[in-house]
C-alpha cells in the first residue's frame, strides 16, 4: 500500500500474487469449487459475498447458496450464548480444539456487536483465539452483528450452509450475548449453550424464563481458583431452578456444569453432554423436526427481509420518506400517519 514501507522478510513476489488474487472477481463455480474442496479462502470469500448489500452480489449469492444446499445440512450446530465478560472466546477455543482433536472439522461464526454511533466493529475474536485459529481444522470468521437483535449478524443462516458445504461439521455461532433476545440463535442451532458466572450476580439474570426455556445446557464457566466453590454453589442453583419449568418438547432435561475454559477443564464432560443430546434427540425424531420447524422460519424470515429491502430501496419511497421524515420532526404528521402513507404509496405502484 502507498506510504508503507514493507519489512525486508516480506516476499515482493508473493505480496503482488496475493494482491492479484484479492482484485480477481471469482465467478459462482470457482468459488464452488473452492469451496467443496475445502479452501478456507474460497469459503471467506463467499461469505462476503452473501454480506454484501449489492443487488447484484445478492443474485450472485442466491445462485451460489443454491449450488450449496445439495451438499449443507451435514453438521452439528451449537449456539453459544453468554453475557460480555462469561469468557465466550476462551471457551470456544478449548471447546473447538476438542473436536478438531478428534477429527473433526470446526467452523467458528463469531459476532461482534457494532457501535450504533460509528456502525463499527472491532472484529478481534480471532486474536482470542490464537491456538484455535491456526488449527488447520479450524475455521474463524467474525462478523458485525449491524442491527440484528438475537445477538446474531443477518447473514449468519446463510454463512452456516456455506460452511457445511465447505466440509465443516461443527458448526459454532458465538453470540453477543444481549441477554433477551437470543430467539434467532435459536432458531438456527440443535443445540443451545449458555455460558454464565458464579459470585456475579448472575443467578437472578439466569433463572429469567426467557433464555432458560431455550437452553439445553448451562455452564457456569471460571470454575477454577476461588471460584470452585462459587461455582458450585451456582450450579446447585441453576439445577434447582430448572425443576421448575415444564418437560421440553424434546424430551431432554437440560444439565448444569461447571468447567475452566483457561485450564480446560471440564471441556470433555460438555462434548459428552451434546453427543448424549444429540443421539437422544435423533432416536426421537425431534432433531430432524426441529430442522424442519427451522427451515420454516427462514422461509418466512427471508420473505420478510425482501420485501422491507424492495420498500426501501424504491426510488419513490426513498424521495417521500425523506419529506415524511421532516413534516415529523415539524410535528405536522404523526409516526402511524407517515407509515401508512408510505405503504399505501408503494402499494399503489406494485
Amino acid at each position: 500500500m502507498e506510504g508503507i514501507t514493507p519489512p525486508s522478510s516480506l516476499s515482493d513476489k508473493v505480496a503482488n500474487k496475493v494482491k492479484e488474487r484479492r482484485k480477481k472477481t471469482l465467478s459462482n463455480e470457482e468459488l464452488l469449487k473452492g469451496l467443496l474442496s475445502g479452501d478456507k479462502s474460497a469459503l471467506s470469500r463467499a461469505i462476503t459475498l452473501v454480506e454484501s448489500t449489492k443487488t447484484t452480489h445478492r443474485k450472485q449469492a442466491a445462485q451460489l447458496l443454491e449450488s450449496c444446499l445439495p451438499h449443507a445440512n451435514n453438521s452439528l450446530r451449537i449456539g453459544i450464548t453468554g453475557v460480555p465478560g462469561v469468557g465466550k472466546s476462551t471457551f470456544i477455543e478449548s471447546f473447538g480444539k476438542l473436536y478438531t482433536g478428534q477429527g473433526h472439522n470446526v467452523a467458528v461464526l463469531a459476532v461482534d456487536p457494532s457501535s450504533r454511533l460509528s456502525r463499527g466493529s472491532i472484529l478481534g475474536d480471532k486474536t482470542r483465539m490464537e491456538e484455535l485459529v491456526k488449527d488447520k481444522n479450524a475455521f474463524i470468521r467474525p462478523s458485525a452483528s449491524g442491527t440484528s437483535l438475537g445477538g446474531v449478524a443477518r447473514k449468519t443462516r446463510e454463512a452456516i450452509i456455506l460452511c457445511e458445504a465447505a466440509g465443516y461439521n461443527i458448526i459454532i455461532i458465538e453470540t453477543v450475548g444481549v441477554g433477551q433476545s437470543e430467539t434467532v440463535v435459536h432458531s438456527m442451532t440443535d443445540f443451545f449453550l449458555l455460558l454464565k458466572l458464579a459470585g456475579a450476580g448472575d443467578e437472578l439474570q439466569g433463572i429469567k424464563r426467557g433464555i432458560m426455556e431455550m437452553a439445553d445446557a448451562i455452564v457456569i464457566n471460571k470454575a477454577d481458583g476461588e471460584n470452585v466453590k462459587a461455582a458450585k454453589l451456582a450450579k446447585t442453583e441453576f439445577n434447582r431452578a430448572l425443576h421448575l419449568f415444564p418437560e421440553k418438547e424434546s424430551g431432554w432435561s437440560p444439565k448444569t456444569l461447571t468447567c475452566s475454559a483457561l485450564q480446560n477443564e471440564g471441556i470433555h464432560e460438555i462434548g459428552e453432554l451434546i453427543e448424549r443430546y444429540v443421539e437422544k434427540t435423533k432416536a426421537n425424531g425431534f432433531f430432524q423436526r426441529r430442522r424442519n420447524e427451522q427451515n420454516e422460519f427462514w422461509l418466512l424470515q427471508t420473505i420478510e427481509n425482501a420485501l422491507k429491502n424492495e420498500f426501501y430501496e424504491d426510488p419513490r419511497i426513498k424521495a417521500e420518506l425523506k419529506k415524511q421524515l421532516e413534516a415529523l420532526g415539524d410535528n405536522k404528521t404523526t409516526p402511524f400517519e407517515a407509515a401508512n402513507y408510505l405503504l399505501g404509496l408503494y402499494k399503489k405502484h406494485q
